[in-house]
C-alpha cells in the first residue's frame, strides 16, 4: 500500500515537473516540414537516364546522410528520374542544402602542390607551369590557418598536435594547413565572385587535376585518384583533450591496403592527401606516419561543427550516379497548419465526448481517467520536445494522427480495468479487496493488449518510410507511456480513493455508484 503510493506521487511530480520546466523553459515541439515549411530539394542524374535500382540505392544513401546531420523526418524519394528531398525542422537550411548538393563520388587523391592563382579563374590550365600570377596568391597560409595532420589514431608517440599558428612549411610546394572543413560544395569566403576553378564533370578519377579548397582560397595540383568513399567503413567526429576535435575513419581491408601505400609514397616527403567531394577540396591533411595499423586520424583546429561535417562527408559521401540540384523550393506550412487545425479541433472534441462518457457511466472513477489522459499527454509532449531539441525529431500531421490514435488504446486500459472491479465487486467482495484483485488479472489483458499494439508499430516503423514512420513511432511511445501510467498511476490512485468510506459509499458520484454496486462497502 505505502509502495503504490510512493508510485503515484513520484509518477505525478515526475510528468508534471517535467512539463512545467519545458513550458517555463520556452521549449517546444519542432514542427515538420508539413506544419512549419521547409526545403524541397530536386536532384537530377547527370547525363543519360539511370536504372532505377542505381537511383534508390542514390535515395538510401541520400536519407543517411542528411538524417547524419540530425534531419529527422526527412523524406527522401525518387520521382521518376528525379530525387526529391524534403527537410523539415531544419535549423540550418543553408548547411542541409549543402550536404544535399554533394552527390559526386568521394576520392582520395595525392597533392603534387599548391599553385599561385587564386581560384577566380574559369579555366584550369594544362599544368602548374602555364599559371598566370597574380596580385593576390592563394598558396600562402594566413597565420590564423588551422593546421591539420594524420596520423594513427594510438600507440606509443603517436599522439597528434596542431603546429603552432605561424609555424614554416617543410616544403614550399605543399600546403602545410587545412582548409577550414565544412560540407560546402561552393565559396564561402567574403569574395562570393570566386567561382569552383573546375567544373564537376572535369573532376576525372585517373587524370591529374587542379582543384579548389572550398573557400575558393588555394588550388591544388592532385594526381589519380589513390581510392575512393567506397572503402570507408566509418567516420566519426570525436573529442580529444589533446587535439580538440578530430575525424577518425575506418577503412576496409583493400582500402587499408591502398591507404598505406598512398601513406608510405607521400610520408617521406611530407606529403599531403587531398578528400576531394563533388569536384571540391574538402581537406588536405599532411601525412605524419608512413604506416596506419587502425583508424585514421585527422586532428587541427576543428571545430565541433566542422569536424562533424567532414565525418558526414566521408560516411556518406559515394554515390552509385552524380547528381545536381535542380530545383531548391520553400514549402509553404499554411495548408498543413490549417489541416493541423482541423485535426487538433476533432481531438478537442472526442477528447470532451470521451470525458463526458467516462463520467456518467463511471461517475468518480471517470475523473480518474480524465487526469490520467492529461499526464499522459503532458508526458508525450515533454518528450516529443526533448527528442525535437537532442536528435531533431519533428512533429509531422500523421504524428499527430498517431497521438489521437493512440487516446483510444489509452482508455480502452482503464475500461478492462474498471469492468474486472465490477466483476470482483459482484462476487461480494468489498471495493477496497477489489483494487488489487481486479488489477492483478486486468493488468494481464492491459498488457496483452497494448503489446499487440506496440508489435504493430514496430514493426510499421521498420518497414516504413517518411510521416508513416512517425506515425508508428508515436504510436508506439504512446503505448509505452500507456503502460507505465497504468501500473504506476492508475491503480495507486484508485487504491488510494478507494481506502476513503465517502469517495465509495457517496450515492450516485461514488465509485460503487460508478461500478453499478450502489450497495458495496467499502
Amino acid at each position: 500500500m505505502r509502495r503504490n503510493a510512493w508510485y503515484l506521487g513520484i509518477t505525478v511530480v515526475l510528468i508534471v515537473g517535467t512539463f512545467l520546466a519545458t513550458l517555463i523553459g520556452g521549449n517546444s515541439p519542432v514542427l515538420g516540414l508539413d506544419l512549419q515549411g521547409g526545403i524541397e530539394v530536386r536532384l537530377q542524374p547527370v547525363g543519360a537516364a539511370r536504372s532505377t535500382a542505381v537511383l534508390d540505392k542514390a535515395v538510401d544513401i541520400i536519407r543517411n546522410r542528411v538524417n547524419g546531420l540530425g534531419v529527422a523526418e526527412t523524406e527522401v524519394k525518387r520521382d521518376g528520374q528525379q530525387i526529391v528531398v524534403d527537410l523539415p525542422g531544419v535549423k540550418d537550411r543553408d548547411k542541409a542544402r549543402r550536404i544535399v548538393g554533394q552527390t559526386a563520388e568521394l576520392r582520395f587523391r595525392p597533392v603534387l602542390g599548391s599553385l599561385a592563382n587564386p581560384c577566380g579563374i574559369t579555366k584550369a590550365p594544362k599544368s602548374s607551369k602555364s599559371s598566370s600570377t597574380s596580385s593576390t596568391t592563394a598558396s600562402s597560409t594566413s597565420t590564423s590557418s588551422s593546421s591539420t595532420t594524420l596520423a594513427p589514431s594510438s600507440g606509443p608517440g603517436k599522439s597528434v598536435r596542431a603546429p603552432a599558428a605561424g609555424a614554416s612549411t617543410t616544403t614550399s610546394s605543399l600546403p602545410t594547413s587545412a582548409t577550414t572543413v565544412a560540407a560546402s560544395t561552393t565559396p564561402t569566403t567574403a569574395a562570393p565572385q570566386i567561382p569552383p576553378l573546375t567544373p564537376r564533370d572535369q573532376d576525372k578519377r585517373d587524370a591529374t587535376v587542379i582543384l579548389c579548397d572550398r573557400k575558393g582560397g588555394t588550388r591544388y595540383e592532385l594526381g589519380p585518384t589513390a581510392l575512393t568513399g567506397k572503402l570507408v567503413t566509418s567516420a566519426r567526429a570525436q573529442f580529444d583533450s589533446g587535439n580538440g576535435w578530430i575525424v577518425l575513419i575506418g577503412f576496409n581491408s583493400e582500402g587499408a591496403t591502398k591507404f598505406n601505400a598512398l601513406a608510405a609514397s607521400l610520408f617521406p616527403k611530407h606529403g599531403a592527401v587531398a578528400i576531394v567531394l563533388d569536384g571540391v577540396v574538402q581537406s588536405a591533411p599532411v601525412f605524419q606516419t608512413g604506416s596506419f595499423s587502425g583508424d585514421v586520424q585527422i586532428s587541427g583546429s576543428f571545430s565541433q561543427t566542422e569536424a562533424e561535417d567532414l565525418a558526414t562527408v566521408l560516411k556518406f559521401g559515394s554515390l552509385p550516379v552524380q547528381l545536381k540540384p535542380l530545383t531548391t523550393t520553400s514549402v509553404s506550412p499554411t495548408l498543413g497548419k490549417d489541416q493541423l487545425d482541423a485535426g487538433l479541433l476533432a481531438g478537442i472534441i472526442g477528447l470532451v465526448l470521451v470525458a463526458l462518457y467516462m463520467i456518467l457511466f463511471y461517475r468518480l472513477l471517470g475523473v480518474v481517467v480524465i487526469v490520467g489522459l492529461t499526464l499522459s499527454g503532458m508526458a508525450v509532449y515533454t518528450i516529443i520536445t526533448f527528442l525535437g531539441d537532442s536528435i531533431g525529431l519533428t512533429l509531422t500531421l500523421a504524428g499527430v494522427v498517431g497521438l489521437i490514435v493512440s487516446v483510444g488504446i489509452t482508455v480502452d486500459s482503464y475500461v478492462v480495468y474498471f469492468e474486472r472491479l465490477k466483476d470482483e465487486v459482484r462476487t461480494g467482495r468489498t471495493v477496497r479487496s477489489s483494487v488489487d484483485r481486479g488489477f492483478v488479472r486486468s493488468f494481464k489483458t492491459i498488457l496483452a493488449a497494448d503489446l499487440v499494439s506496440l508489435i504493430a508499430a514496430v514493426i510499421l516503423y521498420w518497414r516504413a518510410i517518411g510521416s508513416v514512420q512517425q506515425f508508428a513511432f508515436l504510436l508506439g511511445l504512446s503505448t509505452i507511456l500507456d503502460l507505465l501510467i497504468s501500473y504506476f498511476f492508475m491503480h495507486p490512485l484508485v487504491q488510494q480513493l478507494a481506502r476513503s468510506r465517502p469517495l465509495v459509499a457517496t450515492k450516485k458520484v461514488g465509485i460503487a455508484a460508478g461500478l453499478d454496486t450502489p450497495e458495496a462497502t467499502v
